[in-house]
Parts: structure tokens; sequence; C-alpha cells
């Protein structure tokens, strides 16, 4: 059984006081980005010497996939950043540990699991972007898209990339968004024109906005997710 990170960590001080000279390591699942992952590491293993975090990382898709099919055999103590989709999910499988950290109260309902205790609380939201690239488009003479229909127009064929919304928690939430705001019939319709547009969906969330920086192919307008530097602002819960 997959525990939530704060369960395990409580579980992991337990064991290590009985081995005082040994670290207990902790196979942590995530799919947070690499340029955070260090500095959540060093941060908890500062406050809890006697642990050793060894990430386990990938894309949401492929991280949720494993832990459905390890099953009863989990290998994960705990989930540190998966989508709250996914969640829901592994809770309804009876995957989860439920488990109420000390700051709950002050946690908003929207961010955490409505059962006490819950069996997952959130940790951040973000939001996802159109990444447009000014360059090449100059030189292609192309006017950059004001709406999510002028992707699907013949100029943008072989121009655009996109997270795989089957392994990419941000292709998922793409997919979501599109139905919620042009309906579901309206919404497949607008991704089979758009797909024709594609030159490639990527396997995470982040790797579109690479793209442009690439010889072998320069796309115009990669869809993406980008983590902004400073500000973080509430629109997909990812949860521990």
């Amino acid at each position: 059984m997959v525990r939530s990170f704060m369960t395990a960590a409580v579980l992991a001080l337990g064991v290590s006081s009985a081995a005082a000279q040994d670290r207990v390591r902790l196979e942590v699942y995530s799919t947070l980005e690499v340029e955070n992952i260090n500095d959540f590491k060093k941060s908890f293993e500062a406050e809890n010497p006697d642990i050793e975090i060894v990430w386990n990382r990938d894309s949401t898709g492929v991280v949720t996939a494993r832990i459905l099919a390890e099953q009863s055999v989990q290998r994960a103590d705990a989930i540190w950043g998966l989508a709250v989709t996914s969640m829901l999910l592994l809770d309804k499988r009876g995957l989860l540990e439920p488990y109420a950290p000390k700051n709950l109260a002050a946690i908003k309902p929207a961010f955490r699991d409505s059962a006490n205790p819950p069996a997952w609380v959130g940790m951040e939201a973000w939001v996802a972007a159109v990444c447009f690239n000014t360059v090449e488009a100059a030189k292609l003479g192309l006017a950059k898209p004001v709406s999510w229909y002028d992707l699907t127009e013949p100029r943008f064929k072989g121009k655009l990339t996109m997270p795989h919304p089957a392994s990419s928690g941000t292709g998922y939430f793409h997919v979501a968004a599109w139905i919620q705001m042009f309906g579901e019939a309206k919404a497949w319709e607008f991704m089979d024109r758009l797909h024709d547009n594609i030159a490639v969906y990527e396997h995470s969330g982040t790797r579109p906005a690479a793209w442009p920086h690439r010889a072998s192919i320069r796309p115009v307008s990669p869809m993406s997710w980008r983590p902004p530097a400073r500000a973080r602002r509430a629109r997909r819960s990812r949860a521990w």
C-alpha cells in the first residue's frame, strides 16, 4: 500500500530510532520537476537526517500506471507530487493510507481529500500555457494565434507540439479543459483538427517548450506547461 508522504516519514523515523547509524531509505514516486526535486530532498533530509529520499520520477501517466500495476506489491513508500485525478483513482482502488498532517485545518477544502483523515493533501497548483516562438514565427511570416481554434488553421500544420495526454498530466489537463470549455462533441472535433497540425506528441509536460531550440524540428507554437519562476496560480492541484 502506498502511504502518504508524511505518514511514510513518521514510520521511517520510528524505524531509524532502532538503528541510529543507518539512514532509512524511502522510495518516493513523484512527477515534480527536475529543477525543483533536489531542493525538496535537501530540505526534507535536513529536517530528518536519519532518512534518505530515493526518487522514482516520471510523468503523471507513467507513475500512475506503475502504481496500479504494482497493486499489492508496492515498491513506493510515498507519493510526493502527483495529479489529484490520479490520487482519486488510487484512493478508489484502496492504495492510499489516510493521514492528517498537523496543519490540515489551514488547508482549503479544494486542496485536500474530504475524508477525515484525508487520503491525500494538495501541495501546489499550476496553470497551463501556450508557448509561442516569436523568432521562428517571424522567419515564416506567421502571426501569433489568439484563440485555440487558430491552432487548427493550415498555416500551423506540422509546427505544433504538445504533451501526450496518455502519459502527461499536462496533456490530460489540456484535454479536460477543452471538454469543459467547448462541450464534449465540439472538443473532440477540435482535437481531431488540432491533431492534423501536431508534429509530435511529447512524453512530458515541459518537453514541448524545449523544441524551438532543437535543430531537427523547429515548431512555432508548442503547447506546454512551464512553471513560473516565482508565482504559482491555482488551477491544477497536485497532491502528496
